[in-house]
């Protein structure tokens, strides 16, 4: 950790962007100076609870007063573009974007576009992928220590929700195979839910992932079975279970894999979960531009990125397209980039549009 401090502004102080803010409050080298929410009650609430003066009802106002070194951008999906567009060419170094990216994949591409144009680190947000654990395991596998992947597979992709929580899975699947998604073929039940609708929701997606590495990885849907990743070797077997990964290596006299207890490295500020790793990767690439290092290296080595959230958005609407068009291959990179696959309301209206609970609190302690 560099002795630098940090400027860091929140946009959208709901539930989920009260756990950012009590983050970045946290921190030794971060500091909180400004907030905007649409809000008002909530603005004030936040404000005052968290000690931040500056606040404002929208990220334009707010960067006509201040110029942060990184901005957390927590609203609903469907504002996202305009505040990283904002951020971007307002000079913030480093922003965040939570799940999902976008509906439309030419505003995924937009986002990530204008981030590389004016050198901004552009991350992902609180995804199970920037795990201390997962990566710990994902270099030991990369690294050859288990041997070569045979073999992957998704179940239960997204728990009926293929791009707000199912880019969950897709992007922990890229980081252990170390491989792009190239081609997706799915059929999807019920199946005028899914013909008919342009939404992410209700539905339940089987077929197959073919990626960049050969790799072929079945995904299917069950009632019986947790949503992970599975991906093996010859001589192991690594299952991603809400992101947190159990090791299997060897068999025993039965030909069984054996489970083998892992201790992983502690690390600080645990209690914020995986938003940590998100957190402290951003911080560290926005510290590593500082000191020469290029916007797109910094950027690469983001536990979580833009480009991860765009990944995970494309292929979960290639696999709406492959099913709607009875259950064709879908060649990734998608052409048509106007596609678009709208998640659940609350995650593209947000809490208060849709009178969830959660996007009523004012804040949390």
């Amino acid at each position: 950790m560099s002795s630098q401090r940090h400027g860091v502004a929140v946009v959208g102080c709901g539930s989920m962007g009260q756990a950012y803010i009590r983050a970045y409050d946290t921190y030794p080298d971060t500091e909180l100076i400004a907030l905007a929410e649409h809000n008002p009650d909530r603005r004030r609430a936040v404000g005052e609870h968290f000690g931040v003066g500056a606040v404002y009802p929208d990220v334009e106002a707010l960067l006509r007063d201040h110029t942060p070194d990184i901005v957390a951008i927590i609203t609903p999906s469907k504002y996202y573009k305009e505040a990283v567009v904002a951020c971007a060419e307002a000079g913030v170094r480093g922003l965040s974007t939570d799940k999902p990216i976008a509906a439309k994949l030419a505003d995924a591409d937009a986002m990530v576009d204008v981030c590389e144009r004016h050198g901004v680190v552009y991350a992902g947000g609180n995804l199970m992928r920037a795990r201390d654990d997962l990566h710990h395991v994902a270099t030991r596998l990369h690294a050859g220590e288990f041997g070569d992947v045979v073999g992957a597979s998704l179940r239960c992709w997204g728990a009926m929700e293929i791009s707000g929580g199912g880019c969950q899975q897709v992007s922990v699947l890229r980081l252990l195979l170390d491989a792009e998604v190239e081609e997706v073929i799915t059929w999807g039940e019920p199946e005028d839910l899914v013909a008919g609708s342009a939404r992410d929701e209700g539905q339940k997606f089987h077929g197959r992932l073919r990626m960049a590495n050969g790799i072929e990885v079945p995904l299917y849907w069950t009632e019986e079975l947790a949503c992970d990743v599975d991906v093996w070797t010859k001589t192991a077997r690594i299952v991603a279970r809400n992101g947190e990964p159990a090791i299997y290596q060897g068999f025993d006299d039965r030909g069984n894999r054996t489970p083998v207890e892992q201790e992983y490295p502690p690390f600080d500020w645990s209690e914020f979960g995986y938003l940590t790793g998100s957190i402290r990767s951003l911080i560290a690439a926005v510290e590593a531009v500082a000191s020469g290092t290029s916007p797109a290296a910094a950027t690469h080595s983001l536990r979580i990125s833009g480009h991860d959230l765009r990944q995970a958005l494309e292929v979960a609407i290639a696999a709406k397209v492959s099913a709607q068009r009875g259950s064709v291959p879908i060649t990734l990179p998608l052409r048509d980039r106007s596609l678009a696959l709208y998640p659940t309301a609350y995650r593209w209206l947000g809490g208060d549009a849709t009178d969830r609970a959660a996007g009523q609190m004012l804040f949390v302690d």
